[in-house]
C-alpha cells in the first residue's frame, strides 16, 4: 500500500497489528509515521503510547514493548527504526520480529487495547523471513518516484490532500520543473495556491510565473560542483540559479536531498536514481569521510536556520557560505 492508502485504511478503522514502513523517500516515511501516530494513539498521552526502538535494543525489549498495554488512548504505537537498513541490524532483533509476528500477532485486524507494531527501515529484502513474516499487505511503500509520471501523481494526491485544485497539466509542469523532491513540490503547490488566490484553482501561468525550474541541469551543474570539489564552478551555478529566481529556500531544499543521497551512498545504502546518477554519486560519496558528511548536513541544518531569520547574513551570502564549506 500507498502512505495515502495506509492512512485511508486507518480512518477506516481498518488497524493492522503490525505494519512494515520500508522505502528511500523520508518524506514518505515520515507522512506514514505522522499518519499512524495520529490515528492510532487519538490524541492520547505520547509519554506512555509512544516508544521508539533501534538496533541498540535487544529481541527481549522489543517483545516487552509490544506487551505493554496502552494507556488512555485505542492502542499503543511500537516503532522499530531500523537505520540505514535492515542488513545493518542485529539477526536477534529481526529474529524476534520474525518470532513475533508469527507467534503473537494476529493476521488480521488489531483490537483495542493492543500494541501495534510498525517497522521503519529504507531497504528491505523480501526474501528475509522476517520480511516474509510480517507480510506483502503490511507492507507501506514508501520508495522515492523515478518516473516523471509517478512524480506527477505525487502532485495530484498531494494537491487533494491540501484542498488545492489544479488544472489540468499543471501536476505534470510541476513535476517537470522540480524533480522528484517531494519535499519541494509539497511546498511548491502551496505557495502556487497562494500565489493563485483563495478558491482559485493553480494554472499553468501560476506555475511558469511563480516555481522555478530545477529539476533539470542547472542545479545538476551545482551539486556535480559541489561534489567533485570546484567551488569557484559550484558559485558559478548557484549564481545563476539566484539570478533566475530561484528561491533560497528551494536552492536549499534541493543540497539537503543531494547530501542525503551521498549519506545513503556513503554507508552502502540503495538510491532510487538512474544508474549513471548513482555511479556519479558513488564516486562523489567516496570524496567525502563519513565524518565529514555529518558535518555537511550539520552545515545545511545551520543554513536552514539562518534561512528562517536565526543568521546576521542574508540568505545569497548564507548560500554562498555553505557552497563554499560543501565544496572544500
Amino acid at each position: 500500500m500507498t502512505p495515502e492508502e495506509l492512512r485511508a485504511e486507518l480512518e477506516s478503522g481498518c488497524v493492522r497489528p503490525v505494519y512494515l514502513v520500508a522505502g528511500d523517500e523520508p518524506l514518505h516515511r515520515d507522512d506514514s509515521i505522522a499518519s499512524l501516530r495520529e490515528l492510532l494513539l487519538a490524541n492520547g498521552p505520547s509519554d506512555f503510547n509512544f516508544e521508539v526502538l533501534g538496533p541498540g535494543h535487544s529481541g527481549g525489549a522489543l517483545t516487552d514493548a509490544l506487551r505493554t498495554l496502552p494507556v488512555m488512548a485505542p492502542f499503543r504505537l511500537v516503532l522499530l527504526k531500523l537505520g540505514s537498513g535492515a542488513r545493518g541490524a542485529p539477526s536477534e532483533l529481526t529474529d524476534a520480529v520474525a518470532e513475533i509476528c508469527l507467534s503473537e500477532l494476529d493476521a488480521g485486524t488489531a483490537e483495542e487495547g493492543s500494541s501495534v507494531l510498525a517497522v521503519v527501515v529504507p531497504k528491505i529484502d523480501r526474501r528475509s523471513k522476517w520480511v516474509k513474516a510480517i507480510g506483502r499487505d503490511a507492507l507501506v511503500n514508501c520508495d522515492a518516484p523515478s518516473k516523471l509520471a509517478e512524480v506527477a501523481a505525487f502532485v495530484t494526491s498531494e494537491a487533494r490532500a491540501q484542498g488545492v485544485e489544479l488544472e489540468r497539466g499543471v501536476a505534470k509542469l510541476l513535476a517537470e520543473r522540480i524533480g522528484p523532491q517531494l519535499l519541494l513540490l509539497r511546498n511548491e503547490i502551496a505557495k502556487a495556491a497562494l500565489f493563485a488566490g483563495p478558491g482559485s484553482p493553480v494554472t499553468r501561468s501560476h506555475v511558469a510565473a511563480g516555481t522555478p525550474d530545477i529539476a533539470e541541469g542547472p542545479v545538476w551543474d551545482l551539486t556535480d560542483a559541489i561534489g567533485d570539489g570546484r567551488a569557484d564552478q559550484a558559485l558559478e551555478a548557484l549564481s545563476k540559479l539566484l539570478s533566475a529566481g530561484a528561491p533560497p529556500p528551494v536552492l536549499l531544499g534541493a543540497l539537503a536531498s543531494h547530501f542525503r543521497g551521498l549519506v545513503r551512498v556513503r554507508y552502502g545504502g540503495a538510491i532510487s536514481r538512474p544508474a549513471f546518477v548513482v555511479r556519479k554519486m558513488e564516486g562523489q560519496a567516496r570524496r567525502y569521510t563519513a565524518r565529514r558528511l555529518l558535518n555537511c548536513m550539520d552545515a545545511i541544518r545551520e543554513t536552514d536556520m539562518a534561512l528562517k531569520g536565526a543568521g546576521v547574513l542574508r540568505p545569497e551570502a548564507a548560500l554562498e557560505r555553505l557552497v563554499i564549506g560543501l565544496s572544500g
